[in-house]
């Protein structure tokens, strides 16, 4: 019903409340008069600033000045001007041109007259040190009750080729979302990047919708419709696997819902022309609409935490405030951020008076001590077994495999029975091995040399299956994904959910 040039058109519902919304920066008298029109002619009622006016529009076609009244206003802040119809005696109600305030001085009002009425988005940038190869970033997000408004996205872990939040995609619907950008340079249409630019899905969980996204670079997308809710705390985690060999990237996304007290896998992309870790990690919170910038959104981030490639983990209480165009150029004023004890905060919109700058430099209390997490219990653990099971059985029912017996989930075959002694979980082995998937594609093999693992240190598959064998055998085991890497990103080419099939000759133990 609005544009920037007409402004308010085919206003016909008697039942509607517009409303024009500006920030008051100094006190004082404001003069106001609307320039309309109205076919049939109307009577509309201007509410603001604790008074109501009456006024008449005349039946013209042709735009007029009408003169509403003016107002004394005592305080700063959120002023909105209210209209309503009293009466219409056509169709169409009116048409508003234009709101015209007269003003003490030029600077005592602040509006943004363009078209698109969002509030402007704000970022919390965390920085990494330039050596750092990070290759997990954990986040916590908790959105008061009230600011879980429409057209939300609270965006917990971003990083330079993707982001991982929760939104408010309509009255009835909400999600969790994880996407990922395309290489290249095509801003709209993904029909127009080139195959070797594509970002892959090589995996996703239970009921995930996963398709391709544009208009603001292109990508992967996938999304759980899942009803989160305001006050609760929610954990998500992104993991990378980068290959330099391929320079390519495996972006996994991992959510926690708090009531069913474990993690949900979202989706795992191949990312191109990458092959680099975790890097430029940041959180958000946009009004991706338009719409209704004039509501109040706020979120808290804390407890973050980001993991290096040897494995420690050392936790972000750093962050420097961001905000995008709408911010940066002041066409809107009201937003900011900043840190309450161990969490950091984010919010726009509501024509709140702001707290913070572009470039500000936040801390956080440190918690010093990290969160721990079980991917291997996952929300879609019983039902991936039951998969994997049905999927093995096939294969083995249709020759395609066969095998001597199962052991605690491990289907496994005794190729050559050897002569020494049993493996032991405690050993140290040394072996030749070919690691595939039911499909038969290989993913890893020894060559020339073979491999030594401390036992007890590799995938719970490897520790039931391999004690079967003997020193000089070889043996075949065949391993759910459960008991395999579950539904972790573990290596660039095996996907989460992965069901393993190992030949290994053991060749030496050592106790």
């Amino acid at each position: 019903m609005f544009s920037a040039n007409k402004g308010l058109i085919n206003w016909t519902d008697v039942n509607q409340t517009i409303q024009y919304w500006c920030t008051v920066k100094t006190k004082g008298t404001l003069d106001i008069s609307i320039n309309a029109s109205s076919e049939k002619g109307a009577t509309l009622e201007i509410n603001t600033a604790g008074k109501i006016f009456t006024i008449s529009v005349p039946a013209s076609k042709a735009f007029k000045f009408i003169h509403v009244g003016k107002v004394q206003v005592n305080d700063t802040g959120a002023l909105v001007i209210s209209i309503t119809c009293k009466k219409k005696n056509g169709k169409s109600i009116a048409a508003i041109q234009s709101l015209q305030i007269n003003t003490g001085n030029k600077d005592q009002l602040f509006f943004n007259n363009k078209e698109r009425r969002n509030a402007a988005s704000v970022h919390l940038m965390y920085p990494l040190h330039d050596s750092s190869k990070t290759v997990a970033f954990y986040n916590e997000v908790k959105v008061p009750k009230g600011s879980d408004i429409i057209h939300s996205y609270f965006m917990a872990c971003g990083f330079a080729r993707g982001y991982f939040g929760i939104q408010v995609n309509g009255p009835n619907e909400r999600r969790v979302i994880f996407s990922v950008w395309d290489a290249g340079t095509e801003a709209i249409d993904r029909t127009n990047v080139a195959d070797s630019n594509r970002v892959k899905l090589i995996a996703k969980g239970e009921g995930i919708e996963a398709s391709d996204f544009g208009n603001e670079g292109t990508g992967g997308h996938s999304h759980w419709v899942y009803n989160w809710q305001a006050d609760s705390t929610y954990k998500f985690l992104v993991t990378a696997t980068p290959d330099s060999a391929s320079q390519t990237t495996v972006y996994a996304a991992y959510f926690f819902a708090p009531e069913l007290q474990a993690w949900k896998f979202i989706a795992a992309f191949r990312s191109p022309k990458d092959g680099q870790y975790l890097n430029h990690l940041y959180s958000f919170v946009e009004d991706f609409s338009g719409t209704n910038g004039q509501l109040y959104r706020k979120a808290f981030f804390g407890n973050q935490w980001v993991q290096q490639e040897e494995g420690n983990w050392n936790e972000i209480t750093k962050a420097v405030f961001s905000c995008d165009a709408t911010g940066r150029k002041k066409e809107r004023i009201d937003f900011g951020g900043g840190a309450a004890a161990n969490q950091f905060y984010l919010w726009n919109g509501g024509y709140q008076p702001p707290n913070a700058a572009y470039g500000d430099t936040i801390l956080r209390t440190a918690n010093k001590e990290r969160t721990p997490y079980n991917l291997y219990h996952h929300v879609d653990s019983s039902l991936q077994a039951t998969k994997d099971k049905n999927e093995i059985n096939l294969a083995i029912s249709t020759r395609k495999l066969d095998t001597t017996g199962t052991i605690n989930g491990v289907y496994y075959k005794i190729m050559e029975p050897g002569t020494g002694n049993f493996v032991s979980i405690n050993d140290t082995v040394t072996i030749f091995y070919k690691g595939a998937f039911l499909n038969g594609t290989v993913f890893s093999e020894t060559k020339e040399e073979p491999a030594t693992f401390p036992l007890n240190r590799l995938i719970k598959g490897w520790q039931i299956g391999l004690p079967l064998c003997r020193v000089g055998g070889k043996i075949r085991l065949i391993i759910p994904s459960g008991i395999a890497y579950s539904i972790r990103n573990r290596a660039s080419d095996i996907p989460p959910n992965s069901i393993l099939v190992f030949d290994i000759t053991v060749k030496e133990v050592k106790q």
